[in-house]
């Protein structure tokens, strides 16, 4: 496993997303449950993976309560990073949200606290008022944001007085918006880009095509319109094939192309062990100059989302 520095802390390149513990949309009770959870954390930090990523709003906290009873006694090992809620960013309100992620993390701090989305209807001093007393309290380690664009970000940054050292955004092969100007400020500065859905919720996988589409949370998601599930044939094809010369899967390849980058950190989530241990093996994968630039050629292949028809596709699917 490879590390980014966190502040003083080292972060594994390779996290866990915990969204979909206690989360129906994800199968929460029918393709795992509070045994699996406690089994793909523990195999995490086993092989590790040791930044865990995860929410107030996940599974209404349950998700926290999973991730904390997982880590209890192995805390040391853990590195843990929290959201609070874009209706809690009132200074009394951040406060009251942490006092409630702590109590469920079963920890006394947290490593990594971050601004689920902005509001903008509440200031950044209030929010960042309240972030900067937690960690005054060692209540919290470092400070976060997700979903904040650069000039949200380093408005925060002022607010604060100190650094935001991760922004959490959706970055993907299919979806490379960070490069445009979050990901050369976190390089420059030392900061670091958290990437969610680093698998597309799943389409690199190369699991799914035209006729085999998957419902859940996903139902919704444009990217699986038969038409964008088209265009993304290209680019698997090349995933699969520089895959079979490392013994990797597409999904594997996509994680490592990420990774590749300085100050990235993929935390894709997970509903097995097996996954769990095929995501940490993504951080060893060794991408040429070459590898690494046909990827990078095959995504940019892909264009734009295309919500054309996305809609009418929805309301037909959700109707069958």
């Amino acid at each position: 496993m490879r590390y980014v520095r966190m502040g003083d802390r080292q972060a594994s390149v390779i996290g866990l997303g915990a969204w979909q513990f206690g989360s129906k949309g994800w199968g929460w009770g029918t393709e795992l449950d509070a045994t699996d959870a406690h089994q793909i954390v523990r195999r995490a930090l086993e092989l590790g993976i040791n930044l865990i990523d995860t929410a107030e709003m996940y599974g209404g906290g349950q998700s926290e309560v999973l991730v904390g009873e997982a880590v209890r006694d192995r805390r040391d090992q853990a590195f843990i990073a929290s959201k609070v809620s874009p209706h809690h960013l009132l200074r009394r309100s951040v406060l009251g949200a942490a006092a409630r992620s702590l109590q469920r993390l079963g920890t006394d701090i947290i490593d990594l606290y971050q601004v689920h989305w902005p509001n903008p209807l509440v200031s950044a001093r209030w929010t960042m008022a309240a972030m900067r007393q937690l960690q005054e309290e060692r209540r919290i380690d470092q400070v976060g944001v997700s979903n904040y664009s650069l000039a949200r970000w380093r408005h925060g940054e002022a607010a604060l007085g100190g650094p935001v050292i991760a922004n959490q955004v959706r970055y993907h092969l299919l979806d490379r918006s960070a490069e445009r100007e979050l990901l050369p400020y976190a390089q420059a500065n030392g900061r670091v880009i958290i990437a969610y859905s680093p698998l597309a919720q799943g389409l690199l996988s190369g699991r799914y095509g035209p006729d085999q589409l998957p419902r859940g949370v996903r139902l919704a998601n444009p990217l699986f319109t038969p038409d964008n599930v088209r265009k993304a044939r290209p680019l698997l094809d090349v995933l699969t094939e520089i895959g079979a010369v490392h013994g990797a899967t597409p999904a594997q390849i996509a994680l490592a192309w990420l990774v590749h980058h300085p100050n990235v950190i993929a935390i894709p989530g997970a509903k097995s062990v097996a996954q769990v241990e095929a995501n940490a093996a993504a951080a060893d994968i060794e991408l040429s100059d070459e590898e690494f630039n046909a990827v990078t050629e095959g995504s940019a292949g892909f264009g734009e989302v295309s919500r054309v028809g996305s809609i009418p596709w929805l309301l037909r699917r959700l109707i069958r």
